[in-house]
């Protein structure tokens, strides 16, 4: 009888599905914000095109941007390979570690797909209006530091969310 009941309180803390919630969460963190970065690199890389015809000179500057929507999809996989590496089996890993991870994962993504969007945006009509107006480079840069830091704040919540110690 004892045994049943001392399986039975396993099985609710650790379910043989809690491992999903986890495995979700790298899913959520990697792919949310690459989708963000893959947004934002193809709008910010059409107002670099559209730059370029008026004024090939400012192709380079025009190019960080794109930089910036690139390093979104970094903060998924840092997120994506700490939760990844507490994965266990189902024995040894709780539903409440799941959802955490499912969290942390979700908190990263949207926050890097938000982050991806507005870069792409900023980006786009940044250069575009820097081929006109070339004293719009450091304002410009400024609004991509503010739109990439969204994605930042989502890393520091989803290593907070990680590093928090639930049983």
């Amino acid at each position: 009888m004892r045994d049943t009941a001392e399986s039975l309180s396993r099985l609710d803390r650790n379910p043989p599905y809690a491992p999903f919630y986890g495995a979700m969460g790298v899913v959520a963190s990697s792919v949310l914000t690459s989708i963000g970065a893959a947004y934002g690199t193809a709008v910010a890389g059409s107002g670099i095109a559209s730059t370029a015809v008026m004024r090939p000179e400012l192709v380079m500057k025009s190019i960080i941007p794109v930089v910036m929507a690139g390093i979104i999809a970094i903060y998924g996989l840092v997120v994506s390979v700490l939760i990844s590496g507490e994965l266990d089996s189902s024995l040894k890993y709780s539903v409440r570690k799941g959802y955490v991870h499912l969290f942390a994962g979700v908190s990263v993504g949207v926050s890097g797909l938000a982050a991806g969007y507005a870069v792409g945006e900023v980006g786009d009509m940044g250069v575009r209006h820097m081929a006109l107006q070339p004293r719009l480079f450091i304002g410009m840069i400024l609004v991509l530091i503010f739109a990439e830091v969204l994605g930042l704040y989502g890393l520091i919540i989803g290593i907070y969310l990680y590093t928090v110690d639930v049983k």
